[in-house]
């Protein structure tokens, strides 16, 4: 019998969560699926499609529930593509179902033409995304799908950050006439707060003006962690964001932290490398406000083997290394521009 995966917080992050007053919530994958069906219940033209994942993503419930609103397109990720995109076309409510690894790297092109140059308002749902397939390794590993997919036109590219984030996505990107790629991992999340939830908006966590916390996906909670462990032992009073959206950007919210807090730790289950971080430097770079930035991700290279926990603790996504990795910027950051 195998060992059960390590804990994605330590002792330390899990005493911080209580002081916090963080309840533990579910994967954001299983909401997924129970919101899912809760839509397809009420819309008989919601209808999923899933390339052998209905058990990996959680809709086994669903496709006994609902029958005749579910296809099974086998192992064939480009094929789901293209029947999600023409049952789109055809005014049915249609989100494609796969592991983001597999999704976003075989179907690249089927998301491209079949998609968004098409304009079909179907849903792409990458599951177990990031390093949550953990020892399989990085051929199943999707730190590549944020780049990849914001430098595709017409296209919404979302990762919730916890169950609330989660269900207000999918409800949002039901209603989208627009295409939409929701991103979901398989760890079970602390709820983080009910703050306002709309496309293309971040949300602000935990105020603050020593520094700026911007995450997205599963990071962000170890964010917050760093933000309340930083408050308990230096005083420092952190700001924590989260993204939500990562394409369109809200850069009003980045700008915003650039400019009162004058310094900027990003993080995300993704490469360094086209993703959040590199969005928010882009941001920064072409405005009036230059704050010290950190970004925090996987760098370039092959993933260590371990679990998804261990690979976070590895590349200091965190509480702990979060917070290491905000001290130095803590001590230059950079004021904000005296207004003439």
């Amino acid at each position: 019998m195998s060992a059960p995966a390590p804990s994605m917080y330590d002792a330390a992050a899990t005493a911080v969560a209580e002081r916090l007053g963080l309840a533990k919530g579910k994967a954001n994958l299983e909401v997924f699926a129970a919101t899912l069906e809760e839509l397809a219940r009420e819309n008989p033209d919601i209808v999923a499609v899933t390339s052998d994942s209905r058990g990996s993503g959680k809709l086994a419930p669903y496709g006994i529930a609902l029958p005749g609103q579910i296809v099974e397109v086998g192992i064939a990720e480009q094929n789901l593509v293209g029947i999600t995109a023409g049952l789109a076309a055809c005014g049915k409510k249609s989100f494609g179902v796969s592991p983001s690894c597999f999704l976003t790297a075989r179907s690249l092109e089927q998301i491209k033409n079949d998609v968004c140059y098409s304009d079909v308002p179907a849903v792409l749902v990458g599951i177990s995304a990031g390093v949550s397939y953990g020892a399989l390794g990085s051929t199943h590993h999707s730190v590549h799908d944020f780049a990849v997919l914001r430098a595709i036109n017409n296209l919404i590219v979302v990762a919730p950050a916890d169950n609330f984030e989660a269900r207000e996505a999918v409800r949002a990107a039901a209603a989208s006439d627009t295409p939409v790629f929701l991103r979901f991992g398989k760890a079970a999340l602390y709820d983080l707060g009910d703050a306002p939830f709309a496309l293309g908006k971040a949300r602000v966590l935990r105020e603050g003006d020593d520094l700026a916390f911007i995450a997205t996906g599963e990071t962000v909670v170890h964010c917050l962690l760093a933000a309340g462990h930083l408050a308990e032992t230096t005083g420092r009073q952190c700001r924590v964001i989260s993204m939500p959206t990562v394409k369109p950007l809200d850069t009003e919210a980045v700008l915003a932290a650039a400019a009162e807090c004058g310094a900027i730790v990003t993080a995300e289950e993704h490469m360094v490398h086209g993703g959040l971080g590199e969005a928010v430097a882009g941001v920064v770079a072409q405005s009036d406000f230059h704050p010290a930035m950190r970004i925090m991700g996987i760098p370039d290279e092959y993933t260590v083997t371990g679990s998804q926990a261990d690979i976070f603790r590895h590349y200091g996504l965190t509480m702990s290394g979060l917070a290491e990795a905000a001290g130095p910027l803590l001590e230059k950051r950079r004021p904000a521009p005296t207004p003439a």
